[in-house]
């Protein structure tokens, strides 16, 4: 994202070759390998815009917030579209209440929210916020909801059960913070129930980090990748157990990428993009992995088209959407690129 701590070195990976299997076959518990993919363009977005958190509602994409380039250099946003893929076509909505950028959004109980994230104002672009915004979808209209207990920001918000998990992300070191060096990472876990409006505190997750990715499989959450503000991009993969408010640890991510995003499809957490920095220099990942709960284990998927990081990623039915980001470390080369990646099956 738009950090620039220090981490290790990005590894040289080789892309391995994927068995062409079908679907079903791969989705199955045992499966030795998952299945050859491909990439495709998209329909754009109708505007540039990277640290962003999209959501699927009713079958639409939603994206709000984050940073997009009305001027020199990207600056936060609230503008809010909707993506449908019937009309393969982008939608203006209303904006947010206030331009936020890192700002989660997720779905819970059949309604859209936006959590957190940072603001701008006269003492800097980096305020983080505790504000919760639910979309009212037949006024296309925002409104307030309670506010979490902190404010918090680049964490990962999973919708699941009628509630949305706040996890990790960072948490201010000092008092009136407004620099992203005056933050730290954290373990937090809030859970917000939509439908009683209320907010608590469940365990807290066993990696402290940023700039991390999730998706929900099977009603357990998982969380991937990410960075800390002092040891660089991590790789670890943490799955959190609902019935029994427990986390425990899973096989690591073969890369350590922060900045990245994250979707369930087939089955499989699909991880992709992310950035790194470093004594020789700055970039993105383009590098695609599967997660097969099953196998505890990653296997390597098709790579991006376009590497980026910033970027989000849902998935609709058989299609995984890779929507937005940044095609240069930092904050430069935001893109509104759309890819959508899908597997290729076979008879049986």
């Amino acid at each position: 994202m738009l950090t620039f701590p220090p981490v290790i070195r990005r590894r040289t990976l080789l892309h391995l070759p994927l068995a062409l299997l079908p679907l079903r076959t791969w989705a199955v518990a045992g499966a030795p390998h998952p299945p050859r993919g491909a990439w495709r363009p998209g329909t754009s977005l109708p505007f540039a815009v990277q640290e962003i958190y999209p959501a699927v509602l009713d079958g639409r994409i939603h994206v709000a917030g984050g940073f997009a380039v009305p001027q020199a250099k990207p600056a936060p946003t609230g503008r809010h579209v909707a993506y449908d893929p019937a009309l393969d076509a982008w939608q203006a909505l209303a904006d947010l209440p206030a331009a936020r950028h890192h700002p989660g959004l997720a779905v819970g109980a059949g309604r859209l929210y936006a959590l957190g994230g940072y603001a701008a104002g006269e003492r800097g672009d980096w305020l983080m916020q505790a504000q919760s915004w639910v979309y009212d979808a037949n006024a296309d209209a925002w409104q307030q909801a309670p506010e979490a207990p902190e404010a918090h920001g680049e964490s990962v918000a999973l919708g699941f059960d009628n509630a949305i998990h706040v996890i990790g992300g960072r948490t201010p070191r000092r008092d009136n913070a407004s620099a992203w060096q005056h933050y730290t990472d954290s373990d937090r876990h809030l859970v917000f129930d939509a439908r009683a409006a209320t907010w608590q505190r469940l365990a807290p997750a066993p990696t402290a980090r940023y700039s991390a990715a999730g998706a929900l499989i099977e009603g357990r959450l998982y969380v991937t990748g990410g960075r800390t503000m002092t040891g660089g991009n991590v790789a670890a993969l943490d799955v959190y157990e609902p019935g029994e408010d427990r986390w425990r640890a899973a096989a690591p991510m073969p890369q350590a990428q922060g900045g990245l995003a994250a979707a369930t499809l087939g089955g499989r957490l699909i991880a992709l993009g992310g950035e790194f920095f470093g004594r020789e220099g700055a970039g993105v990942y383009d590098e695609v992995w599967a997660y097969d709960p099953q196998r505890d284990h990653w296997d390597a998927l098709p790579p991006m088209p376009t590497a980026r990081h910033g970027l989000g990623a849902v998935s609709i039915d058989d299609s995984l959407y890779a929507i937005g980001g940044a095609t240069s470390a930092g904050a430069r080369g935001t893109s509104a690129a759309v890819e959508v990646f899908e597997f290729e099956a076979v008879a049986t």
